[in-house]
């Protein structure tokens, strides 16, 4: 195992058998298609994506058993999605790792919130097949452990909507108006929404759901109009 490989399994927490696995799992499809004979992390991203989407519902519904499928899904949603995912990708310093084109690491790549959470899943893809269930959920818990913790209270404010409809309400302006977007193969699509009360952008969010992306930007235009 080269030495940055090996530094980055110590920070995952996982030394792996078939190193090739995390190669691949660093290897986005930008520098791929300049380097012939490669294969891209976006096979072990779509494995790792579901991989995180499992641990993480089987925690909250063991967790949480008074809670209805919609307040579970709605926890899970604040742990799975890009920007959440992101972070701890940031956290484990993924982005001096991975492996982008010429114009892509030109662009700043290596800090971009979807290529950071793309990796991300796609570790968890390569320690899945290079382990087990039972070792792949193990790590997925530890290195998830913040979010998962956090995403209760987070879920509190996840109706941010109703919150900024009702505030624009006492204000005496327009209903909000939430303009969203979409990118990405169907396995993988991020939703980005954008909401403006009249002719105003007041605030934008991103994420796996097009619930998601809009409650986030729901919650950044409460704060604009809060501080106005």
């Amino acid at each position: 195992m080269t030495d940055s490989l090996e530094k980055l399994s110590e920070k995952i927490g996982y030394n792996f058998v078939n190193e090739s696995l995390l190669a691949t799992a660093m290897r986005h499809s930008s520098w791929t298609a300049e380097n012939d004979g490669f294969e891209s992390n976006e096979r072990l991203e779509f494995l790792g994506d579901s991989v995180i989407g499992f641990v993480v519902a089987d925690i909250m519904f063991r967790r949480y058993p008074e809670f209805d499928e919609g307040k579970l899904t709605d926890l899970r949603k604040i742990v799975v999605n890009m920007t959440a995912l992101s972070r701890v990708a940031t956290q484990l310093g993924l982005g001096e790792f991975v492996l982008l084109g010429r114009g892509e690491a030109a662009g700043g790549g290596h800090a971009k919130s979807s290529i950071l959470a793309n990796a991300l899943e796609a570790v968890f893809g390569a320690v899945y097949l290079d382990s087990s269930a039972t070792l792949v959920y193990e790590i997925v818990q530890v290195l998830l452990a913040d979010l998962i913790n956090e995403s209760l209270g987070a879920l509190k404010q996840l109706d941010a909507k109703s919150q900024l409809q009702e505030l624009a309400a006492r204000s005496s302006l327009s209903a909000p108006e939430y303009r969203v977007t979409d990118e990405g193969p169907d396995h993988a699509k991020m939703f980005f929404a954008a909401v403006y009360i009249g002719n105003d952008w007041m605030g934008a969010g991103s994420g796996r759901s097009k619930k998601v992306a809009e409650e986030e930007a729901a919650q950044q235009a409460i704060t604009t109009l809060r501080d106005v």
